[in-house]
């Protein structure tokens, strides 16, 4: 027979729910607020702000920013290198892990101690530049891949926490079967990590699919740019036809209404656009996360708690 809780805990858990809910609605809200605006036509959206539902429903933004070619092919850019980055970036990593895992690796200190300087020091954007070019790699595609194609020391010591956690037994068994290390690693040690695969799988894809300063630093061409860079300069030129217009304002009343014009009328405007952007941006994102959510908290805590 289940006991009654008693009045703290009733309070408590009072308390978390409100909480909770509190917290689900400052964290949902700015992208509904987004979805809901992105859909609304641009003329209505001037006289104010819309809350939770379109007041002249519209899907003209979206048109206009699928319909654009450069929108498509900064998407383009942007997937191929989020899904080539994440898969050849985590088997990197993971095989290094791997390696420094194994109580017989010669030089391991080494390894270990170039890791841990290399998390907390970096040679800076002048020598990273330099080196880009020197490589060939500025203004090329591979400048988005090349980089990019080792997870970082972070990752490392998850995956070694994570391979440290299998049983030595299954290791010694698969060497007197004579499996390679190769083997091993691909056959044994990779199926057994699938939590920790795809809670760094998540990492890592969000990370480069939100990176906008590779093309903001190593290129200059149109069609290399991402998606995340073009958002970031069309918020950009709003905000600065925004402070002219409202500089203007005090001074020539008809200066004002011509910069107002050029954010564009009608159904579709620079704000519309800029919205709909975000939200078509985010969509990748928030697709992949459920599907990954079962193995996310058993990725990011194993190997943390033995015993």
């Amino acid at each position: 027979m289940v006991e009654n809780k008693s009045l703290p805990d009733k309070l408590f858990n009072i308390f978390n729910i409100i909480f909770m809910v509190i917290l689900l609605f400052l964290t949902f809200y700015p992208f509904w607020y987004a979805v809901v605006s992105s859909f609304n036509s641009g003329i209505d959206l001037q006289r104010g702000p819309v809350f939770f539902w379109p007041r002249e429903f519209t899907f003209a933004s979206w048109q206009t920013v699928l319909a654009d070619p450069g929108i498509l092919k900064a998407l383009w850019i942007t997937s191929s290198r989020t899904v080539i980055v994440t898969v050849v970036s985590i088997f990197i990593t993971a095989g290094f892990a791997y390696g420094l895992s194994r109580p017989y690796l010669n030089g391991k200190k080494w390894y270990i101690a170039i890791g841990f300087i290399s998390m907390y020091f970096s040679g800076g954007l002048i020598p990273s530049f330099m080196l880009m070019n020197w490589l060939g790699l500025y203004d090329n595609y591979l400048v988005y891949i090349i980089p990019f194609l080792f997870g970082g020391f972070w990752n490392v010591i998850i995956f070694n926490a994570n391979f440290k956690a299998i049983p030595a037994s299954l290791f010694e068994s698969a060497k007197m079967d004579g499996a390679s290390e190769l083997t091993i690693f691909t056959k044994i040690v990779l199926p057994l990590s699938k939590p920790v695969l795809a809670a760094l799988s998540i990492f890592t894809a969000v990370t480069i699919w939100n990176d906008y300063t590779v093309t903001l630093y190593f290129t200059q061409s149109t069609d290399l740019q991402t998606l995340q860079y073009m958002i970031l300069k069309l918020v950009q030129s709003n905000t600065a036809i925004e402070q002219m217009a409202n500089m203007a304002q005090g001074v020539d009343p008809s200066v004002a209404e011509l910069f107002n014009k050029s954010q564009g009328s009608g159904e579709v405007t620079a704000r519309t656009l800029e919205l709909a952007s975000m939200v078509i941006a985010s969509i990748p994102m928030i697709i992949i996360y459920p599907f990954a959510q079962k193995y996310f908290v058993k990725g990011v805590l194993l190997g943390s708690v033995k015993g």
